[in-house]
């Protein structure tokens, strides 16, 4: 494995996404921590798509850290609907920024994945090993393999390079910045929308997708911040599987029950209904977060704390039609 330089406050940092939810939030903490030597590119800047654009941009800037947060991600809705554009532009994007940085001998790389990668009924609470145990869920299955494929990518230039590359799996991330458009959003900002509205319109109740027992794992992205930033500082990986880490909050709940802790948040007091119709997605997704937490790490943001500041942003960002 290549010698690596430390992390200084004046380090050439680059990163990929800075504008989503987890990239705005890691840089948010690079720069309270003292890090202000920030590369930060947006789409109209650079298209992370093309590979010479991308390949022309390393050469010039030639950051010595990359974070690897840009993706394109969504809900049960988007993922179903789009899975060609899941798939290509996610293998674009990891494919492109992977090289580059080795190419352009990047000191080390974070990549952040999902917790969307491991198996449909995987063993709960999911373990790094368990990834390509058993079929994935369908409703995700593009971007899943996308994602499979950067952190397998990240781990082969480790492997026959000595590429300084991690993989981080978070569960599912909120906060401030969040996607809150319903065609396109993730479970918790969407039911945050649709239970604000139903307030604003008094609506006497609120329909959600599925039989609302799934169980689901979220997580602050200030939370997932740190972690990569601690994993960036401190953690240069191991075998076996040593470049992977789960990082979660150690707990989960149903959809039912994560419908009524938002409603209370937002003030919502009419009746939640659910459609069994529509999918539900993986039954369950708790990640095994014993090797992040060997590090120090702890997740912080309790989850009603968590959905209050980020109803906070919404209603403080969102359009005047849709906040109210």
């Amino acid at each position: 494995m290549n010698e690596l330089s430390p992390l200084t406050p004046s380090s050439k940092i680059f990163v990929a996404g800075h504008r989503g939810l987890a990239g705005s939030a890691i840089v948010r903490r690079l720069e309270k921590s003292g890090y202000l030597n920030l590369i930060l590119a947006t789409r109209a800047e650079l298209d992370l798509r093309d590979q010479a654009a991308v390949s022309r941009f390393f050469a010039r800037h030639l950051p010595e850290f990359v974070f690897l947060s840009a993706a394109r991600a969504g809900g049960i809705l988007a993922n179903s609907s789009h899975p060609a554009e899941f798939l290509y532009e996610n293998l674009a994007i990891q494919t492109n920024v992977i090289h580059a940085a080795w190419q352009n001998r990047v000191q080390k790389l974070v990549f952040l994945g999902s917790s969307a990668i491991y198996p449909q009924l995987a063993p709960q609470p999911m373990k790094e090993e368990f990834l390509l145990t058993g079929p994935l869920e369908p409703t995700n299955e593009a971007y899943a393999i996308a994602k499979i494929a950067g952190l397998k990518l990240a781990a082969a230039y480790r492997e026959q390079y000595g590429f300084q590359a991690i993989s981080l799996l978070p569960s599912n991330l909120y906060g401030p910045g969040d996607n809150f458009d319903l065609e396109t959003s993730q479970v918790l900002p969407a039911m945050i929308r649709r239970f604000h509205e139903a307030k604003i319109w008094r609506s006497p109740s609120v329909t959600l997708w599925g039989t609302g027992t799934p169980r689901r794992e979220f997580l602050h992205v200030d939370d997932l911040a740190t972690a990569a930033c601690l994993v960036m500082e401190n953690y240069s990986g191991g075998k076996p599987l040593g470049n992977l880490l789960n990082v979660g909050a150690g707990a989960d709940l149903t959809v039912a029950e994560l419908a009524e802790l938002v409603a209370r948040v937002v003030g919502y007091d009419g009746q939640i209904r659910f459609d069994p119709k529509r999918p539900d997605g993986t039954p369950r997704k708790l990640l095994d977060i014993s090797r992040i937490q060997s590090l120090g790490w702890r997740a912080r943001v309790s989850l009603e704390d968590g959905i209050a500041s980020t109803y906070d942003w919404y209603c403080a960002n969102a359009p005047q039609s849709v906040a109210g």
